[in-house]
This record gives structure tokens, sequence and C-alpha cells, in this order.
């Protein structure tokens, strides 16, 4: 299902992953037989070093195709991992490796499930999964009695003999399911049968993430993006252990979710997008189906509605919630900062409680995101009322509240969340503010912009994208620590890490891509690997080595010059 649009039609859905092609090489040529003749001493020793150099090529051929079948290095993951061990021989998937879930429930058997289809096109294996106890396979376990794993940590231990992931939690599993791949030869994940062999070096991974909210954010008002599209993103979010999916479903260009007391929010509001393409919407059903699909990877939905600015979709489908009575015309532009709610008005906050008490029982996940950035249109005393009642109403049906950072000019709830997305032209009242906030009890998740900002221009040649915050190589995206990045905010206050990618310039899945990768990759490093462990130098050749993986996955990335990707 690819969400409705308006007039009906499909903003792409999946696109096949692109196949590795081999080329053939020539054969050789054979030459006409000659007639045996004494050759001059010169032609001797020109068909010595021939030899010579023919033995030497034998013997690199030999040694490229052994480094070809050997296993990937343990630590060579991104994210990279608390601790490895590396020893002893490697771990060989073969056609009679099964996926045992000794004693699995019903949700390990299905992350089970999950690892044998990843695994199966490209092995071209049965790998049955089964919880019939047994020697050998690859074992997922739950029941770790190592606390410090917590509920989303792993411990990965490859033997000759069998590869066993434990957990104290399915997520934990799952994470460690993702290690596995990463572990695999990159032409795993093709969608068609390649040559092995498929080995994991031997040794034990042990890990567990520094942040327990590790986000990206997609904004599908500017753009609409089909429930197929918003999939896509899902698994290559899956696949570096991102755990939270925001999603930007309101604001001036397009409303993107049916509220039923509100329908034309979607129908009318729905009806267009930056540039005046045709839009879309969410029904209830595909946002369920989008909820369930990133639980399936561990992922929660973080749905925002941006109140009360960044507002006119709302605005142009209903006259009342505006203080003159007057709709607005529909908006397609990318100007920021002209609409706001009609603060005095009781209908307003009909409105807002109807909205967000319908989003909040489509959404099972802890955090409701009320925006309240950019509110130019609103004043000061007004914007202050607003973010009191609006708080109250996500506080009533259960959510903690999260909204941008200008919350703080406003007074956050007790456990609210602000989510900075501050950057180097910030002054540094408005730094302190946020700070004071966090050591006030206020939380924090960080998304500077002009370092995880993925809309953001890589260059000034880059194509998409925009440069308002500056350009952002993948070096500067990686190159920040969260504790340190704020002065002033306590260090318990940063709950993690965001990388927001914005749509004024982006209309599908490959343009999503090219901002997102490789830089998404720095970000979810940040959230889940030990700051100890994070250096750019081995970074970047870590990160080298997911280029085949990301083509093979038919991920057209961004190929940094600053990275060396081999040829």
């Amino acid at each position: 299902m690819g969400g409705v649009r308006l007039p009906v039609g499909s903003a792409g859905g999946t696109r096949r992953r692109d196949r590795l092609v081999r080329q053939r090489r020539t054969p050789r040529q054979t030459a006409p037989p000659r007639t045996a003749r004494r050759r001059p001493l010169p032609t001797l020793l020109a068909t010595l070093l021939i030899v010579v150099a023919a033995a030497f090529s034998s013997t690199a051929a030999t040694s490229s195709v052994a480094a070809a079948s050997a296993p990937r290095p343990l630590g060579q993951l991104v994210p990279v991992p608390a601790q490895v061990v590396p020893g002893g021989s490697p771990y060989a998937i073969t056609s009679t490796t099964p996926v045992r879930v000794p004693g699995g429930s019903a949700e390990v058997r299905r992350i089970g499930a999950y690892l044998a289809e990843l695994l199966r096109p490209a092995t071209g294996y049965a790998l049955p999964v089964t919880d019939r106890p047994g020697p050998g396979g690859i074992r997922l376990e739950l029941g770790s009695r190592d606390r410090s794993l917590g509920e989303e940590g792993y411990r990965l231990r490859s033997t000759p003999g069998a590869l066993t992931i434990t957990a104290r939690a399915p997520a934990g599993l799952f994470h460690g399911v993702q290690t596995l791949r990463q572990l695999l030869p990159d032409r795993i994940e093709a969608d068609s049968r390649r040559k092995g062999p498929w080995k994991v070096a031997g040794g034990t991974v042990t890990d567990a993430p520094r942040y327990g909210y590790r986000g990206a954010m997609l904004d599908v008002s500017r753009h609409f993006f089909s429930v197929a599209e918003v999939k896509r993103y899902i698994d290559q979010l899956a696949l570096y252990k991102v755990n939270k999916l925001h999603l930007h479903l309101s604001d001036d260009q397009g409303w993107r979710i049916a509220i039923d007391s509100w329908p034309r929010l979607a129908t009318y509001g729905g009806s267009t997008e930056v540039g005046g393409g045709p839009g879309g919407y969410y029904t209830k059903a595909q946002y369920r189906e989008i909820v369930r699909y990133a639980a399936s990877r561990y992922l929660e939905v973080v749905p925002e509605i941006d109140l009360p600015g960044h507002t006119n979709a709302a605005l142009a489908s209903y006259a009342e919630l505006n203080c003159d009575g007057v709709a607005p015309p529909l908006y397609t532009g990318t100007t920021v900062g002209f609409s706001s709610l009609c603060v005095p008005e009781p209908v307003t906050y009909d409105f807002v409680d109807d909205v967000l008490r319908e989003v909040a029982a489509l959404t099972p996940g802890k955090y409701l995101h009320i925006g309240g950035d950019e509110a130019h249109a609103t004043s000061h005393e007004d914007y202050v009322a607003f973010m009191a009642k609006a708080q109250a109403v996500a506080g009533k049906y259960g959510r903690t509240v999260m909204g941008w950072h200008q919350l703080t000019g406003a007074v956050p709830v007790k456990g609210a969340v602000a989510q900075y997305w501050g950057y180097d032209r910030t002054g540094a009242a408005e730094r302190k503010r946020v700070a004071d906030a966090a050591k006030g009890g206020t939380k924090l998740v960080l998304s500077p912009a002009d370092r995880v900002y993925l809309d953001m221009k890589y260059t000034k040649d880059t194509p998409l994208g925009l440069s308002w915050a500056g350009l952002v190589e993948v070096r500067r995206a990686y190159d920040w620590d969260p504790e340190t990045y704020l002065e002033g905010a306590p260090q318990e206050a940063v709950l993690g890490v965001e990388a927001p990618i914005w749509t004024e310039t982006l209309s599908n899945s490959t343009e999503i891509e090219k901002m997102a990768f490789p830089r998404l990759l720095g970000a979810a490093e940040i959230g889940w690997s030990p700051a100890a462990a994070r250096d750019w130098e081995t970074y970047k050749v870590r990160l080298a080595a997911q280029g085949p993986r990301l083509t093979g996955l038919g991920i057209d990335f961004y190929r940094s010059p600053q990275v060396d990707w081999g040829s």
C-alpha cells in the first residue's frame, strides 16, 4: 500500500536492488605453432623473465583469491562495537546450517525467520528455522545474565562449531543479527544466488548502545513518500541499529495523516506538496502498517504534528482555525514562519485535542512530538500559552512530550524532551536557554543542523539539498560528541541523537538516499558506540568497507573524497 495520493497515483515504491554483474574475461588467444629453432640469448633471457613474472602473478592471484574468501575482521563494523575479542577459526554457513531458536518465544522465532529470509537469496541454502535442540548452526538465545547488555545489547560468538547470538531482550537479538549480516561478505545482500564461502571470523563481539535514543527523521510533508518508500528507509535504518523513526507528518505544504474528526486535513490539506505536485496522505490503516513494520525492525515511530506554526495546510482546510475566519490558499513554496493557529480561539484546542488523541491512538510508542519551531507569526505570549495547553493534551493521552528546542522558550512540562537543532550561528543566549532547561530536568535529543541535518549540501556543487546551516561533508557529520556539544547541558540530560532529513528538494527514495548516505552511518555510530571507540581515521576505513554493501542494496550514495572508497 503506497498511501493515498491526490489524484490517486504512486510515489514510486520499492526499487529492486542492483545486482552485481561480473565481467567475463576474454579467453587468451593461442598463437599458431612455430617451427622449433635455436633462440638467441636475449630471447632466452626474456622468456625466463616472463616465466618468473608468471610465477609471481600466479602467487599474487592465489593470494587474491585467498583474501577474497577470508572472513571480514570482527571489528570492521558500523557502528563500531563496544568490545571485540578475535580468535579461533571462522564459522561457515553451509547448505546444512539451521537457524536454531531453542526454547524461543514467537518473537525470537520471528527474528530467526527474518534472518533466514535475509540469507537465503544469496546463499541458496534452505536455512530451516527450528526450536529443536541440536549442535551447531546459527543460534539465537534469550536469557543472558549480563546486565551490561541492557535491552538492546547482544553477544555474538563465532566458533567452527556454531555461531551464537545471546541477548537479554529480543531487540538485542535483532541488533546482533544486523552485526552478523555485516560480518558476512557484501554479496550476501544480493537477491539471487552468489558464490560462497559464507564465513564469519572467529571470536566474540560484545556490544550495547551508548544512548537509548538513536533516531532518524523523515519529512513526508514537504514531499509525500509512499508506504513502500518509508518501509525501504526503515530497513536501511535497521541495518545500522537506529531505533527511532520520527515522521514529520504536517507542515505548511501538506497534511499527511487521516484524522476522522477533521477529514479535510488529509483530503484537502494533503492534496499538494512543494512545487505543486499531487501530494498524498496515509490512511489510518496505512499508518498502522508503517508503525507495525517499524516495530518488526525494532524501531519506534515518533509522530510529529507541528504546532502552532507550520500549519498552513490545516488553516487552508478549515477557515475556523484562522483568527479572521478566512482560509488561506494551499501553499507549495519553501518559506517558513508565516503561519499560526489562532491561539485565543477555543476551537483551536478542540482541534489540537482531536488530532493528538487520534494520532496517539494510532501510535503505541512513548513519544508525541508537537513541533514548536519557527512560530514567528505567533507572539511570545501566545506561544507560551499555546505550548502549555498542547503539552497538557499530549500528557492527557499518556505520551511524553517532544518539541523542537524552541519549546524551552515556553515552560516545558516535567519529563519533556527538547530536540536541539541549533548550529554554529545559533546565538549564545539561545544555547544557554536550552542548557538551563536541561539543568532543570528537560531531556535533550541532539540534532545539530550543521552536523546531522542530512539535507544539507555536502559541498557547494551538490545538486540536491540546502545550505542555510552550512556545508556538511562526511567528516564534519561524524566528528562531534553529544556529551560535550552543548556547553552547560548535563551529560545525563542527553537521551541521544537524531539525524533529520527535510525534503524541500527531495522527492523520491533515490534522492533521499543520495543525501542520507553515508552521513547517516556516522550519526548511527555516534548514537551507538562508546566515545572512546570512535575516531575519524579508523571510521573512514570502516565506512569505505560499507561501500560495496550499500551498492549491493541499490543505494546510490555520495562518494565523499574524504574517504578512500577503492576502485
